[in-house]
């Protein structure tokens, strides 16, 4: 088992990204992918462990917190919690902190990637696409600065009172804006990209074109990486300039576990 491991989920390549500028300070570290069942849960034998995710409807993406619950830590370890959104931050750390106590955590911003809610360029502070990028890269090298240097966050992550009522009505939300994803079968050059990205299975293909099931968490994966833009949700959606990290692949998505020396 590598030094470090760190748990990562990620719909449009932001928090991988972060994840992979980590890894390249801390080196000898293990990127495990949390987009399906984990393929590590045992990390009793690392240094550090870390959880990097993004804010969905201010809580954490759906099947995370039991994800979570499944990793094994050594009680020796240092253990440290990174969120990730196009604004505030969520009570994903809160519950994180509950599960596994966090000696260091941070709230970090960039793009917004559900565009059917607000368009990418949307984010506190409110920063051009480039800017954000590269303000993340190199907050991503210091805060693995920090981490090596052992830095302890003194206070626990807070709960906003609000983002937990947020959290608890977002997956009846998601439901019904599930039920508006759809293909443009004029366009769609049925590549499969779009059901393989997909962490829950929720993309079939039927007569060589995508179908939509309901159990869809809002990664957004599939929308904002469709090399020809046929997956929409929504008029707005159709209207709206797609985006994922520069830095990341859709087939890096896809994988499982990434190890970087």
């Amino acid at each position: 088992m590598s030094t470090n491991i760190i748990y990562c989920f990620s719909g449009t390549g932001n928090c991988l990204d972060f994840a992979q500028n980590l890894a390249k300070v801390l080196g000898d570290t293990d990127i495990v992918m949390m987009r399906s069942e984990p393929v590590v849960t045992d990390a009793t034998a690392a240094k550090r462990v870390g959880f990097v995710f993004p804010c969905h409807g201010g809580g954490l993406p759906e099947g995370l917190e039991e994800y979570m619950k499944s990793v094994k830590i050594s009680p020796d370890a240092y253990v440290f919690g990174i969120s990730q959104s196009a604004s505030y931050l969520g009570t994903g750390l809160y519950k994180l902190n509950k599960i596994h106590h966090l000696d260091y955590w941070k709230g970090t911003t960039h793009q917004c990637s559900c565009i059917w809610l607000f368009p990418h360029t949307m984010m506190l502070p409110p920063v051009p696409p480039k800017f954000a990028q590269k303000r993340s890269e190199k907050l991503a090298v210091k805060i693995a600065k920090e981490i090596l240097a052992g830095k302890v966050t003194e206070k626990a992550p807070p709960c906003n009172p609000f983002n937990a009522v947020e959290s608890k009505a977002w997956p009846k939300l998601v439901v019904k804006k599930a039920q508006k994803l759809a293909v443009n079968k004029d366009t769609c050059e049925s590549c499969g990209q779009c059901a393989k990205l997909c962490p829950k299975g929720n993309i079939k293909y039927v007569d060589g074109k995508p179908v939509f099931g309901a159990n869809c968490i809002q990664c957004l994966g599939c929308l904002q990486y469709c090399p020809t833009e046929s997956i929409y949700m929504g008029k707005k959606t159709q209207k709206r300039e797609h985006y994922h990290n520069p830095n990341v692949k859709a087939t890096d998505l896809m994988q499982t576990l990434i190890h970087i020396d």
